[in-house]
This record gives C-alpha cells, structure tokens and sequence, in this order.
C-alpha cells in the first residue's frame, strides 16, 4: 500500500514536489500521506496531524500550569488584602452615631 503526497508550497513560499510514501530510506510503515496545505509528510497513522512527537505538549503544559498556578496565588493574596482590608475598616468605624447638631424634637 503506498500514498501519493501532491506538491505544495511550504510557508516560505517554496514548492516542494510531490512524493508517494513509504519514501525511500524511510519507515516502512509510514505509508499515509498526512499534513497540511504547507507541509506534507509520510506517516503510519491516516489521523495524525503533526510530524513530530508530542513530547513538547508536555511542557507546555507544565509551564502553562507554574503560570496558572503563579497567577491563581496573586489573585488569592489579593482577595485575602481585600478582605483583611475590608475588616479593618469596619471593625475600627465608630461604633456610636455622630451628633449632627440637629433636633429632632418638636418645639
């Protein structure tokens, strides 16, 4: 079983000619012609998208996790200045009311 792969022109405008998979000195097994409009490739999977390993999505999403994790502290440190804050306020305000000078007493 093998796969013809079209020529195309890469993202920097290049035109790259077509080719049939399995290429030559390559796995055998990678007999689909998988990719984009940009960038072809064989590969042994007729549903893969990207020609390389998805190791990388690991540390994305680690690092995506520290800046969540950064970010979730900052607005929970925030929100407890907020309310320590808030409590101060409250809990030192005069707790009598003022006199306004005014009567309120029918002459």
């Amino acid at each position: 079983m093998s796969a013809e792969c079209s020529s195309y022109l890469n993202a920097d405008k290049v035109l790259v000619s077509g080719f049939s998979c399995p290429r030559t000195g390559g796995d055998a097994r990678a007999v689909y012609c998988c990719g984009f409009q940009d960038v072809k490739y064989c590969c042994d999977d007729p549903h893969s998208f990207f020609p390389y390993e998805h190791s990388y999505m690991w540390w994305l999403s680690v690092g995506a996790l520290v800046g969540l994790s950064i970010a979730a502290v900052v607005l929970f440190a925030f929100i407890i200045t907020v309310c320590v804050l808030c409590y101060l306020f409250i809990s030192t305000k005069p707790h009598s009311k003022l006199d306004t000078g005014l009567s309120l007493q029918m002459a």
